[in-house]
């Protein structure tokens, strides 16, 4: 979809005649006034007049945009204001009602809550209305300036910061009517509880799913979920403020060797996480000391996030083993405020993060900023979702002879003061996407409740699992140190915006249809990266009123609703994974080895090419079969069309690897052995029968040697072949890699050895007795 068909499609009738004039500004730009050019196109020159009037064009379409959003988003504050006031009233009413008094009817709760939803609606269509007409902008900037050879986009960023339309912050709001819709649909009887629920708890276990969100789905989906779960507020009383919802984390890790990195990364049995995290400004004098610890499934145990509390004052006194922790904890202890077996356990825990800190030369690596609503009913933490907005890693290190936090825990040359335009990019990694954390505290057997599951099913998110901010920054802000990448990197290059494949989103009340102003018209061929961003962004930035999708499936089918690609060979994932032979990885390795280890990779490395070339000439000369092409099913065709659907097979960068996790339990073991003594098993069934034709016949002939050799032959190649197997399934195990487990030709080759020798037998035996 090109982007002016993509804007056909997405206009909102509320906004029709306020949306950039896409088509008039490429009309100008092919009505340029001057000579012909000289490479004989017959397209005519770009002259400054034609530049004067484009750009006063630009002006006023960029003005109508600018007035508009200026103009909806007062109206909408307006708005909220009135309704703020309407469900004070209804609900003072309701609490002041006297015995026998009639408090307000569910009519009046049912009109406000229309009055709402029809308010969120509105913040839902004025966010896609700047989206849209931010994307406009810049696409006919970048035309503009490729078709005219005339530099206009610095010049643009600067009126662009002039009148800054898109840079328009909904969290407020989304506050405000969270907390008026909450009231609303309790009808006036909120849930009350300690707004940390459960963040008095020193230790806490919850199922946690991570998704990624696009930063065009951002506000539509906070404003879905505000409809099921209220945005937990921690100070009701305080006014809100940006920096209220920042969240900062610093990591530690040894830099020699980063085995933290690669035992969160490997997920390990009791892989760690340090981390020192603080809530708001840089002033905050409260620092969290965390850890997290990775449990095995098979131990029985679940992952477990600990944490204590300390004054930032004593954070650099503690990780330097000057300030220990029976010291830390002596006032708590004096006051009386937690019970003594909870300062015990805090104790224990600020002893052993001290030591490991201490014992390993653990130093801060990496800073994550992001800002974070969360969503969840106060002093009820079963259900908790937090959407990340803003993502920044930033090095904290010394490694490089540069000093950044020095001596000190962390570095003091920025806040929260998002986007960090003072950095310098080797020292900053912005995160592209938002991140959603659905958290949930069920009990055994039970479900999720039913709009969860459609928010996970739906296009506004992509699952990326056990994705961490820890990892992914630690790998991009190290490059030359790191060689084992997360799974999801090669997943950074493709655009997470899919098509709605199901009846779902914000819905208006009683007003449906959509308008658009003009009529389909032929699209010139833009360039390729500029269709496959407008392609990319697909449906969903359409009225909010709009929800009805054209690709439907059935809703009862949850995980049926997420998009099915094929694959060319199901026996090859899409990454390359460490099963495979890497030679740039290996040689890379062994090159800083050296020594024969390096002569021993190079040679193999060569003979592997060498391999492969002649069995890739082999199969190009030999006739084979070829596969037959199978029609497209019937979903692909739905949501691609008779549209080609590429295949992208992803491999590390040279001397890196991309790392897949494998959980291996302590039966895979056993498996791996116990196949391992069944062949052994029937090796010497065979050995067994090579030995019974050779010494125990009537009569011994040469047929009879040949048959007892080759049943001895095929024994011994079973064993050789069975401890082959056994060796690599073992290495791999111990190794964590992807490998096939699964042995696809041996058992096979096997059975059919087998039939052929005792077929032989037994032509052989016939024809020594002359049967035939």
């Amino acid at each position: 979809m090109k982007f002016g068909e993509q804007l056909r499609s997405s206009i909102i009738r509320e906004y029709q005649w306020y949306y950039i004039d896409y088509n008039g500004l490429k009309a100008e730009l092919k009505a340029a006034t001057g000579p012909l050019a000289a490479d004989g196109s017959g397209h005519k020159q770009w002259t400054e007049d034609d530049e004067t009037r484009f750009v006063a064009k630009l002006e006023a379409e960029l003005e109508k945009v600018h007035t508009k959003q200026q103009v909806k988003a007062m109206e909408i504050s307006r708005r909220i204001a009135v309704s703020e006031r309407e469900v004070k009233e209804v609900v003072n009413r309701l609490n002041e009602r006297g015995p026998g008094e009639e408090g307000p009817s569910e009519e009046e709760f049912m009109l406000l809550e229309e009055d709402l939803s029809d308010i969120i609606a509105d913040v839902h269509d004025l966010a896609k209305f700047v989206q849209l007409n931010y994307t406009g902008f810049y696409k006919i900037i970048k035309k503009h300036d490729k078709m005219t050879g005339w530099h206009l986009r610095p010049a643009f960023d600067t009126r662009l910061k002039a009148k800054p339309f898109y840079k328009e912050n909904y969290d407020a709001s989304v506050i405000k009517l969270s907390k008026l819709y909450d009231l609303v649909r309790t009808r006036g009887n909120p849930v009350k509880g300690d707004s940390a629920a459960g963040g008095s708890q020193a230790s806490f276990i919850r199922q946690t799913t991570k998704y990624w969100v696009h930063p065009d789905n951002v506000t539509e989906l906070k404003l879905i979920i505000l409809k099921h779960l209220p945005v937990l507020v921690f100070n009701a009383s305080k006014e809100f403020e940006q920096q209220d919802q920042a969240i900062t984390s610093i990591y530690y890790d040894n830099p020699d060797g980063f085995p933290l990195y690669e035992g969160r990364l490997k997920k390990t049995e009791g892989a760690e996480a340090i981390r020192l995290r603080w809530y708001g400004g840089m002033k905050t004098e409260t620092v969290f000391v965390e850890r997290k610890t990775h449990r095995e499934d098979w131990t029985g145990e679940k992952s477990v996030k600990a944490r204590f509390s300390l004054k930032e004052k004593n954070v650099n006194a503690y990780m330097r083993g000057e300030l220990l922790p029976a010291a830390i904890f002596e006032k708590a202890r004096k006051e009386g405020k937690k019970s003594e077996k909870a300062i015990a356990e805090d104790e224990r825990l600020a002893a052993e993060i001290q030591y490991s800190v201490l014992k390993h030369g653990y130093k801060p690596v990496c800073r994550s900023f992001y800002n974070r609503t969360a969503f969840q009913l106060p002093a009820d933490a079963r259900v908790r979702i937090s959407l990340d907005t803003e993502l920044t890693m930033i090095r904290e290190d010394n490694l490089d002879g540069r000093i950044r936090s020095g001596d000190n825990w962390r570095r003091m040359d920025i806040g929260v003061d998002y986007p960090f335009s003072q950095l310098p990019p080797e020292d900053i990694v912005r995160f592209p996407y938002a991140v959603l954390e659905v958290k949930l505290q069920t009990q055994v057997g039970q479900e999720p409740p039913e709009w969860i599951r459609q928010v996970i099913a739906s296009h506004l998110v992509e699952a990326v699992p056990k994705f961490s901010k820890f990892i992914h920054g630690t790998a991009c802000l190290f490059p030359t140190r790191i060689k084992l990448l997360p799974y999801w990197m090669p997943q950074m290059d493709v655009d997470i915006r899919k098509p709605v494949t199901h009846d779902f989103g914000i819905r208006r009340p009683d007003i449906s249809g959509t308008t658009t102003t003009s009529d389909d018209e032929e699209e010139e061929l833009d360039s390729d990266d500029e269709e496959a961003e407008a392609a990319r962004r697909g449906a969903g930035n359409g009225e909010s009123s709009r929800h009805g999708a054209r690709l439907r499936v059935p809703a009862s089918d949850t995980e049926g609703q997420t998009v099915e690609l094929p694959t060319a060979n199901e026996d090859y994932p899409i990454y390359d994974s460490d099963e495979e032979y890497d030679e740039n990885y290996e040689l890379e390795e062994a090159r800083r080895v050296g020594g024969w280890h390096y002569y021993r990779v190079l040679l193999a490395s060569k003979a592997s090419a060498a391999a492969s070339g002649a069995w890739n000439a082999l199969k190009y000369v030999v006739p084979r079969p070829r596969a037959t092409e199978m029609p497209r099913a019937a979903r692909l065709q739905s949501l691609f069309g008779d549209q080609r659907i590429q295949h992208k097979r992803f491999s590390a960068p040279p001397g890196k690897k991309i790392y897949v996790p494998v959980r291996v339990e302590p039966k895979v073991y056993f498996a791996a052995e116990r196949t391992f003594l069944g062949w052994l098993e029937y090796s010497i069934y065979i050995g067994t029968i090579a030995t019974t034709l050779l010494n125990f016949g009537d009569h011994p002939t040469p047929t009879a040697f040949w048959i007892a050799g080759i049943f001895t032959l095929l024994a011994i190649c079973s064993l050789l072949y069975s401890v082959g197997i056994y060796f690599y399934r073992s290495r791999s195990i111990r190794n964590r890699k992807a490998a096939r487990y699964y042995d696809r030709w041996g058992p096979s080759a096997l059975c059919v050895a087998l039939f052929v020798a005792a077929g032989l037998n037994f032509v052989y035996e016939g024809r020594e007795r002359k049967y035939w």
